[in-house]
């Protein structure tokens, strides 16, 4: 088994008042070579947007956007109709396909923090689509939660890549004994708040492990872990 650790200082980022961005992959003006993208994971920003601040009407296409609100409310319009406004604990996304506009804004009194996950697709151009869940964390206590398949499901969002998310949460200290989807050759693992211990490696707080070589890991959640996990294949 192979890991690359990236502690949260190490991380770009990115503050234009407003929004402040924290980059564990290359994004924008962050430009990383060893950190251009994990496998068909091309994007991990950790983003915290000011009351009243947001993002105006703009385009995705071809690509699995994913959010995973951590706090706050931030409101979702796009062009297939949808209008609402998502809180802690919703999981969204965005199946860009053939394309689709969309904005978004923080309408609370309060941060938001959420995690913004771009995955490249299988397919080319398909229809559009947007889709989001709730994940109540106290129906997740000592579990690993799939938010995110590559199947079709009531429990989740599905996207258009053969990919999975899982939110993990314990209250006390457990091991986690995680295999890989067969199509899937890399995992990264992303700590919330607490830690998680790996192949005698400590990951802390807003820390991020890549995994590959492999196709299953243990991981020691400490009490009060809280993490995400995404797995993906290396390439189409």
């Amino acid at each position: 088994m192979k890991t690359r650790l990236t502690r949260a200082a190490e991380r770009g980022l990115k503050d234009i008042g407003w929004l402040k961005s924290n980059l564990s992959l290359s994004f924008g003006p962050y430009a990383d070579p060893e950190r251009s993208g994990f496998g068909l994971l091309r994007t991990f920003n950790d983003d915290v947007v000011q009351p009243g601040g947001g993002f105006g009407i703009h385009g995705h296409a071809n690509m699995e956007i994913i959010s995973v609100m951590l706090a706050g409310s931030m409101n979702h319009k796009d062009t297939l109709g949808y209008t609402e406004v998502v809180h802690q604990d919703w999981v969204q996304i965005m199946s860009a396909g053939s394309g689709l506009r969309h904005e978004e804004h923080n309408v609370g009194d309060t941060d938001v923090n959420f995690l913004q996950i771009w995955i490249e697709p299988k397919l080319q151009n398909i229809g559009p689509r947007y889709q989001r869940r709730q994940f109540p964390e106290a129906q997740r206590v000592n579990q690993l939660t799939t938010i995110v398949s590559n199947e079709e499901g009531t429990a989740h969002c599905w996207i258009n890549q053969n990919a999975k998310l899982s939110l993990g949460y314990y209250t006390e200290t457990q091991t986690v004994n995680y295999s890989f989807m067969p199509l899937n050759k890399l995992l990264f693992l992303f700590v919330i708040s607490g830690s998680v211990t790996v192949a005698g490696q400590e990951v802390r707080e807003r820390d991020s492990l890549g995994i590959w070589d492999t196709d299953r890991v243990s991981i020691e959640a400490a009490a009060g872990a809280r993490f995400l996990l995404i797995e993906c294949p290396i390439n189409h």
